[in-house]
């Protein structure tokens, strides 16, 4: 696993433990497509990846099915561009296969994969019930995030 980030602090690379790589993203003040494009660049010259799912850190409840359902997509129908969906709308993650991380790495600004999505073929995957795309982007959706999960496991 690649985590792309802005500099980051040695705790959290030590949480992150020891399968997962870390790549400094020094321009992550430029938007999320710069973080893309490092964790891209970071696997360049690894010819045995050729695919990769791109999930975000602030969406935590995102369950590893919605990741095998995309990989499954692409190597059963040879897509190149997959998107999860919930309840019909499109969200993270999304697999970029090799031939387009070119487009994806001249990606600028606050947009990642859904620029790739106006000018690729997408196949779109149905994820319902495989987690919730939910962001976790301020103080508030943590303590709502926190609430529901602990209301979640006192109730089984």
């Amino acid at each position: 696993m690649v985590v792309a980030d802005g500099p980051i602090g040695a705790d959290v690379a030590a949480a992150a433990g020891t399968d997962v790589e870390i790549v400094v993203n020094a321009h992550a003040g430029r938007g999320i497509a710069s973080s893309l494009g490092a964790a891209l660049e970071a696997l360049e010259d690894r010819p045995e990846v050729d695919s990769v799912v791109v999930g975000l850190g602030d969406q935590p409840l995102v369950g590893p099915e919605a990741y095998r359902r995309l990989a499954a997509a692409s190597r059963d129908e040879g897509a190149e561009l997959v998107v999860a969906t919930y309840r019909g709308a499109r969200a993270n993650p999304v697999l970029i296969a090799r031939p387009l991380w070119s487009a994806a790495c001249a990606l600028t600004g606050d947009e990642g994969a859904r620029a790739l999505m106006r000018d690729h073929p997408v196949r779109e995957v149905p994820c319902d019930g495989t987690g919730d795309p939910a962001d976790v982007d301020r103080p508030g959706d943590l303590e709502a995030l926190e609430a529901r999960c602990a209301s979640t496991t006192s109730s089984d």
